[in-house]
């Protein structure tokens, strides 16, 4: 027994004198797992981490490793508990460690592989506690995305009557809040990986496809689309292509031993929605999937729907904008954005032979780029309306495609209805995800679609057409996009100065069961650093509190909304948006030094 211990740390050694390890049990990437006694004398499960091994983005800003602070403020019935933490050294070397509380049972991959799952009710009852656990999880105040939902883990709880299923292993587990970047694929089985995230795009529906994934594969035996990709561990770009060419297959459903019991025609359109290659016929929430799953909603095959919904898409695409809206005046504050669009963009577009006297060409796009809630699609569909074009609204998420050389496909479909529908504004949300660095971890698919998107935006201006992108995170955009020539115009939206916020209160307001003596100038001095949704929620609150007390909205309610909600937006990351512009600011200056100077450069 003793020759075949394997962990960093004997038999019975103390943990700062609070837990004494037991047994080894297994080993990871760059952690391990023992079974450790406290001194309580209770059971406990502890996870080592090697930091040396650890990738960059297991840590925060300060240096603490997430999956710890995470599990600190998690309790659900449905996920591991935390129990304590702390750091050791051993022969010289300074590990953390994890101590979470026993569970006595086995991981449904134990279970799976010794026997086949004979009803469909087990199968529904272990999904639907995975469910419940994920839907807590993405309904935090800072959500969060588990991003490894395996067999290996999810733990079975089997000291009740009845097993309880548990979620474990929070260490890709990452907030919603953070960049894409934030991600890291390395050691994951790509089989219960979702394919937007291949493209760094992630969300809650992201989980939704991993537990899709492993309902599959507790009913069929195997990962849907499943493919042996271990021999190119050190290629991921072509193991991800392996996968990626396997999904852009039809979803199929595998004969099933007679003595199965329960599976009908209704889960199989379940499936097919948790694993819909297409954000938008995925199921968009846990709770909806677990309403499914329930049998609370009839679920539409997707199949069916997509053709309806394509065929809608067709006739609707196109929104004559100016007809329908109020352009700037619908936007409260941002007078000096608005003035500046209007040189820089709006007397191009409907004076060109003006401009062209002075040598000016209409330009090509601009980048709307700031921190979310501060109105970007919102702007850019009223800057549409402003100018009288026609508005393509595209999310990243519609343009980018899991089959190999989709998404260029995708681009230039855009392009060429755009030009066909001329004059059109094409806004692109999230503009980052669909054209990321090349220089950057971009995997191939994503360095054509840069290729495709350069290509075609050459001379758009010529055509009729006007892109506006819009990002949170502007330095993530790969550079040749924010050249001339291109989304040379860079427009930062910041949250809203004090006469913008009273404004938004004024607007939000408007037409409400309000009580006299509403102070704007007060609401909007309590809100400082609030970003344009914060204060539309703010509003909405206030209005539910009055409705339950049967009042009009008063000043007191308003306050009591504002003193109990914080910003939306971490003042620490409201910093970084302004370095940002500081940075994409100091480019511009340089630019137009260089040119302005005279002789030749050192």
């Amino acid at each position: 027994m003793e020759s075949n211990y394997k962990g960093i740390l004997p038999k019975n050694i103390s943990i700062s004198e609070k837990f004494y390890i037991m047994l080894f049990i297994k080993q990871g990437t760059n952690a391990e797992n023992y079974r450790v006694k406290g001194k309580d004398g209770k059971l406990y499960f502890l996870k080592l981490f090697n930091y040396s091994k650890l990738h960059r983005t297991a840590f925060d800003a300060d240096n603490n490793l997430l999956e710890i602070e995470f599990l600190k403020r998690i309790q659900h019935e449905n996920i591991v508990a935390y129990k304590d933490s702390g750091e050791l050294l051993f022969e010289n070397k300074r590990y953390g460690y994890l101590v979470l509380d026993f569970i006595a049972g086995e991981t449904l991959e134990e279970k799976i592989s010794r026997e086949r799952i004979s009803t469909y009710y087990d199968v529904q009852q272990i999904i639907a506690e995975v469910l419940q656990g994920l839907a807590y999880l993405h309904r935090l105040p800072e959500p969060l995305a588990h991003n490894e939902i395996t067999p290996q883990n999810i733990m079975l709880d089997l000291s009740g009557d009845i097993p309880r299923a548990k979620i474990i292993d929070f260490g890709y587990a990452r907030s919603l809040h953070q960049s894409s970047k934030s991600y890291n694929r390395e050691g994951l089985n790509l089989n219960y990986v979702a394919s937007e995230c291949f493209n760094n795009i992630y969300s809650v529906q992201s989980d939704i496809y991993a537990v899709g994934a492993l309902m599959y594969q507790m009913i069929f035996g195997k990962a849907p689309w499943q493919k042996d990709i271990s021999r190119y561990q050190e290629d991921r770009n072509k193991a991800e292509e392996i996968i990626l060419e396997a999904r852009s297959k039809p979803l199929s459903f595998p004969e099933l031993d007679s003595d199965f019991i329960g599976l009908e025609d209704s889960v199989k359109l379940i499936l097919k929605k948790a694993l819909s290659q297409d954000l938008d016929y995925r199921f968009a929430s846990a709770t909806e999937f677990l309403n499914a799953l329930n049998g609370e909603v009839e679920v539409e095959d997707i199949d069916r729907v997509r053709k309806v919904k394509s065929t809608e898409n067709n006739e609707n695409r196109f929104q004559q904008q100016k007809a329908k809206g109020k352009g700037f005046e619908a936007i409260a504050g941002m007078s000096e954005l608005k003035e500046q669009l209007q040189l820089d963009v709006i007397n191009a577009l409907h004076n060109p032979e003006e401009y062209s006297k002075y040598g000016l060409t209409i330009p090509n796009g601009m980048l709307l780029y700031g921190p979310p809630g501060c109105g970007k699609t919102y702007f850019a569909k009223h800057f549409a309306e402003e100018v009288g074009f026609n508005f393509m609204l595209m999310p990243s998420s519609s343009l980018k495609s899991v089959y190999v050389n989709g998404t260029q496909e995708n681009i230039a479909k855009m392009f060429e209805e755009a030009e066909k529908n001329a004059p059109t504004i094409i806004f692109i949300d999230e503009i980052n995800e669909l054209l990321p660095n090349r220089d950057s971890n971009a995997h191939e698919m994503s360095k054509s679609a840069v290729n495709e998107m350069l290509a075609q935006m050459d001379r758009t201006g010529e055509k009729g057409i006007f892109v506006i992108g819009a990002t949170n995170y502007p330095d993530q955009i790969d550079p040749a996009m924010l050249r001339a020539g291109r989304l040379d115009k860079k427009f930062y939206l910041s949250p809203p100065d004090f006469e913008a916020r009273k404004a938004l209160f004024e607007m939000y307001l408007k037409n409400r069961p309000l009580d006299f003596g509403i102070d704007y100038e007060r609401l909007s001095t309590l809100t400082e650093n609030y970003v344009s949704s914060d204060t539309k929620f703010l509003v909405d609150e206030a209005a539910r509190a009055a409705l339950r007390l049967k009042s009009r909205i008063t000043m007191n309610i308003l306050e009591d909304v504002i003193k109990n909600t914080r910003p939306s937006v971490p003042l620490e990351e409201l910093k970084k948006y302004a370095l940002a512009k500081a940075k994409i600011d100091g480019e511009k200056n340089d630019q137009v030094n260089k040119k302005n100077q005279i002789g030749f450069n050192k």
